[in-house]
């Protein structure tokens, strides 16, 4: 890894430009390219070493098919910073950009790591993961600085999912923080979202360890927590009788917990997998019940030992 490998930013969203941002504070020259760009996607990757792709989910396809048009060198590392299932095929986007490009190395970057805060400089820590441990290390060592900690590890669709699913779990936070539920249900609702992440990895190949990590606690904790999350507003703004479209429109950007919890329930159903906090958030978006009707269902739930779920 050297000061002039050539670097290029998929995205200029907030997430693009904070990723920009981690960049300059580690020495890096990039380029930065979106929709809006005056040159061609082509002509900013074509000396490219590595390229990081921060669109949203429903941007994923259409970027991967216009670099399709363009013949990428095989040693070329895709990263993948994208949160989110696809509704079409519940893949996750390492697994679409894998499909794509069978011959290149993909990277998923995943962490607790709001936008905002990192913006202002402050410290944070995130987890690139890989099949390929040396383009895991590549990437490792260009976001590596003062304020940024990285961490390196070989479940990609893990620390993938813990990033994505935990969007879904903090719709609920924000549902529960609305009604003013206080500190013993929001303890109790976060303890019990962890597992039910946890059970929808496994199923997908993920190791259960992966969720106990930053990708997955450490997101949880962060996104359910903070009023910064987009998808912790959703749910504080339906707690509040807001509509969603009401909600969705004064975003500062897209709440991917929306999408994924549509996806997820398709897949639950699919799988077979116990996801009642999912479940719940999903009748909520669709209109089909009250905040407080959620909390009841979830305390009407069978009874059951607690740590059940451990055993796969």
């Amino acid at each position: 890894m050297t000061q002039n490998s050539q670097i290029t930013i998929i995205g200029g969203g907030a997430w693009g430009n904070t990723l920009g941002y981690l960049l300059e504070r580690s020495g890096h020259n990039y380029n930065i390219w979106n929709r809006n760009t005056s040159v061609s996607l082509s002509s900013v990757i074509k000396s490219a070493d590595i390229i990081i792709s921060a669109v949203s989910m429903k941007g994923v396809r259409e970027i991967i098919n216009s670099l399709q048009q363009i013949k990428l060198r095989e040693n070329l590392i895709i990263v993948t910073a994208t949160k989110g299932l696809d509704l079409e095929t519940t893949h996750t986007p390492s697994q679409i950009w894998q499909e794509a490009f069978p011959h290149n190395p993909i990277v998923v970057l995943s962490g607790p790591n709001l936008s905002k805060e990192i913006k202002i400089g402050l410290p944070a820590a995130t987890v690139v993961a890989s099949n390929n441990i040396v383009a895991a290390e590549f990437t490792q060592n260009i976001f590596a600085s003062d304020i940024f900690r990285v961490y390196v590890n070989n479940d990609p669709i893990g620390t993938e999912l813990g990033g994505t699913l935990k969007n879904v779990m903090a719709i609920a936070s924000g549902v529960c923080d609305g009604l003013k539920l206080g500190t013993n249900a929001k303890a109790a609702l976060l303890t019990r979202a962890l597992p039910e992440m946890i059970r929808v990895g496994v199923k997908l190949g993920a190791s259960k360890e992966t969720f106990f990590g930053l990708s997955g606690l450490g997101d949880l904790l962060a996104t359910c927590d903070s009023p910064l999350s987009r998808n912790y507003q959703v749910g504080l703004g339906l707690a509040q009788d807001k509509s969603l479209e009401e909600i969705v429109t004064n975003l500062e950007g897209t709440a991917e917990g929306i999408n994924t919890t549509n996806v997820l329930i398709k897949l639950a159903h699919k799988q077979q997998i116990s996801v009642p906090i999912a479940y719940q958030v999903y009748l909520l978006l669709k209109g089909k019940i009250s905040p407080q009707e959620s909390v009841k269902n979830l305390m009407a739930r069978e009874l059951k030992e607690e740590f059940w779920y451990l055993d796969f």
